[in-house]
């Protein structure tokens, strides 16, 4: 985004304008920029150059998934982990977090790509998960699909790998919901695992691994982690 500025004999008329408006009583106001995110096709653009759209990816050379996160920075915005191990909506969000505290000027690719910064860039407003998740395509994560059903009692055990019980059953079931393809064998393997993970990162739960109370509850009522 580029502005022009009046010079000379222009400025000069228009301050005087403004002295006689306001001698006159007459109202005015000057137009302010509206704050606006950069668009879903900038962040397409940066996306495809820092990692070709590869959310997952991770090539050992300490930069990480479809943002090109170092460990520093990943974490400066809240993200804990590594970044390619985040679901794509949690890579998003974080990467909404950094423009907004330092603009583009975290992303080389973003200078290659002729990207400018915007209204929100270093505004240093934190951004709710539903403003970022138009950047990858998505729409904002409802906290159950319609016509989920009522959470059931939390069990009372904190389940960990390995573990099998028909609780563990009940939650595979339920992230069925969010896309996920679980036999309902009701032990906590890989599977079971990467599911409470990227429940736990799409709702601000310290990824543990471990399905304790919150996870659970999560699972209901908390943000979809697709």
């Amino acid at each position: 985004m580029t502005s022009s500025r009046l010079r000379g004999p222009a400025r000069g008329l228009t301050r005087l304008l403004l002295v006689v408006l306001a001698a006159l009583g007459v109202q005015f106001a000057l137009a302010v920029p509206t704050s606006a995110d950069p668009s879903r096709a900038d962040w397409a653009k940066l996306r495809m150059c820092e990692s070709t759209e590869r959310y997952h990816v991770n090539t050992g050379n300490g930069y990480y998934g479809a943002y090109q996160f170092d460990l520093p920075t990943w974490r400066s915005v809240g993200g804990t982990g590594r970044p390619d191990l985040a679901t794509p909506a949690e890579q998003d969000y974080r990467a909404l977090r950094l423009y907004r505290m330092r603009g583009w000027q975290p992303w080389e690719c973003a200078g290659m790509v002729g990207l400018v910064d915007d209204a929100d860039a270093r505004s240093k407003v934190v951004p709710s998960r539903a403003e970022s998740a138009y950047i990858g395509g998505g729409e904002p994560a409802a906290p159950a699909p319609p016509g989920s059903p009522s959470m059931p009692d939390w069990p009372g055990v904190v389940y960990a790998y390995g573990d099998c019980a028909p609780q563990l059953r009940t939650f595979q079931l339920r992230m069925n919901a969010f896309g996920y393809d679980f036999q309902g064998t009701g032990c906590y393997y890989d599977e079971t695992k990467e599911a409470v993970l990227d429940l736990q990162r799409a709702n601000d739960i310290r990824d543990s691994g471990r399905l304790g109370p919150k996870t659970w509850k999560a699972a209901w009522e908390g943000t979809a982690p697709r």
